[in-house]
């Protein structure tokens, strides 16, 4: 049987880049990369819209959900987004930073990206296999022993980089849950889709307005009204409901809160800053204006109108009636979301194995030394923006340079 200092499960950007620094260390010897894809790196390929947002300028423990922050915090310090910028920079992928703060190769090419993580692994002596699914891996008084239908090698020490369930098509299906149960880790009780599309109920009058995109803020309240989470940036009208950064970002928060509270609620303002006593006092001085036309000045003309047809507004002076049917419209309106697309159109999963479970300064498994862990598979995601890559790399370093050689 074949034996090796090092295998990384998992090919994707937490694995490669523990792959690269434990090969650049030196001190393991023999490095193997495994993963079940027959085509490396989809998530990088899609990311971004084809462009991959490598990170983002600023990153700290706010922008994660999870474990608790301060865990998160400490493995972030290890690696920062300047380490980022460096460590491709050597590759030879210039970053360029947006005004969102997204950070992407200056080619908008995610290929760019990994081309250089595969050329890296390459020529620090990392062999990457696929595909090269692991079924098992069993612990050993000599290390580990991992197999599946390609066969099976021996590895001294593993890191576990399988992701978590999100976009399954790219080989992240959550079989990684089953390999880590079996060497002593649990997962939480709930691993949900997160930066995920919403769904809303057929007959929105919402849905007419496939491919229109406002900026939005974004309210998760619980039955009694308490708000759980506020999130905005741009939202996008679809056929089935809404996409875009801010109803994402909120997605987590919304599948979370209904799972503790069914009667939790997703509150949309179409006009940030604006409040029910702030427009009420615009429509109170329009007289015999069109409201259309005031809505005009900030939203798209179709969702103006939308939204006085909503609130059953015509022409001439608004009764009190529709002009306060107007304000919930416009600054808080209940969005009638029935559901999520799912982990097949997630971009990352909540949940996972649990911080606690590794030790912060080497991401070694506390339950099975020899074995560490990096990515999407622990509890940790992020917003939209280049959060979970920034994740990925810091965890995927961190576990690659912690690695020791077999004693």
């Amino acid at each position: 049987m074949e034996r090796v200092d090092l295998a990384v499960v998992g090919a994707g950007a937490a694995g490669l880049m523990a792959a690269i620094q434990a090969g650049r260390r030196g001190r393991c010897g023999s490095v193997v990369a495994l993963d079940g894809a027959r085509r490396l790196g989809a998530k990088i390929l899609v990311a971004g819209g084809g462009r991959c947002n490598v990170t983002h300028d600023t990153v700290d423990e706010t922008a994660y959900a999870g474990s608790s922050p301060k865990a998160i915090r400490k493995i972030l310090r290890r690696f920062g987004v300047e380490d980022t910028v460096r460590f491709f920079g050597e590759l030879g992928v210039e970053l360029k930073t947006e005004e969102t703060g997204k950070l992407f190769p200056v080619t908008d090419r995610a290929r760019t990206v990994l081309d250089a993580l595969l050329r890296a692994a390459d020529e620090t002596g990392v062999s990457v296999r696929f595909p090269r699914k692991v079924a098992r891996i069993e612990r050993g008084e000599e290390g580990f022993t991992l197999r599946g239908e390609w066969g099976s090698l021996q590895a001294a020490r593993v890191v576990v980089a399988a992701g978590g369930r999100a976009l399954p098509k790219s080989g992240s299906d959550g079989s990684g849950y089953g390999l880590v149960r079996a060497l002593g880790h649990s997962i939480t009780e709930r691993v949900t889709p997160a930066l995920v599309p919403l769904l809303l109920a057929k007959g929105s009058p919402l849905l007419a307005l496939s491919g229109l995109s406002t900026e939005a803020e974004l309210e998760v309240r619980s039955s009694t009204g308490k708000r759980l989470a506020r999130l905005d940036g741009s939202t996008l009208c679809t056929h089935f409901g809404l996409s875009g950064p801010g109803p994402m970002d909120v997605s987590r928060h919304w599948i979370d809160a209904r799972l503790d509270d069914p009667g939790a609620r997703l509150v949309v303002n179409w006009l940030p800053g604006e409040t029910r006593e702030s427009l009420d006092g615009q429509l109170r001085e329009l007289g015999r204006g069109s409201p259309v036309r005031l809505l005009s000045r900030r939203l798209p003309e179709r969702l103006a109108r939308t939204l006085c047809d909503i609130a059953g507004v015509g022409s001439g002076d608004l009764t009190r009636e529709q002009r306060k049917a107007l304000v919930t419209a416009a600054v808080e309106m209940e969005l009638p979301v029935i559901g999520d697309r799912g982990f097949t159109h997630a971009e990352v999963t909540a949940g996972g194995v649990p911080l606690s479970e590794v030790r912060l300064e080497t991401m070694e498994s506390r339950p099975c030394p020899g074995l560490h862990l990096c990515g999407e598979i622990l509890d940790v995601d992020g917003r939209i923006g280049g959060y979970n890559f920034q994740w990925a790399w810091a965890s995927g370093w961190l576990a690659g340079d912690s690695v020791d050689p077999a004693p």
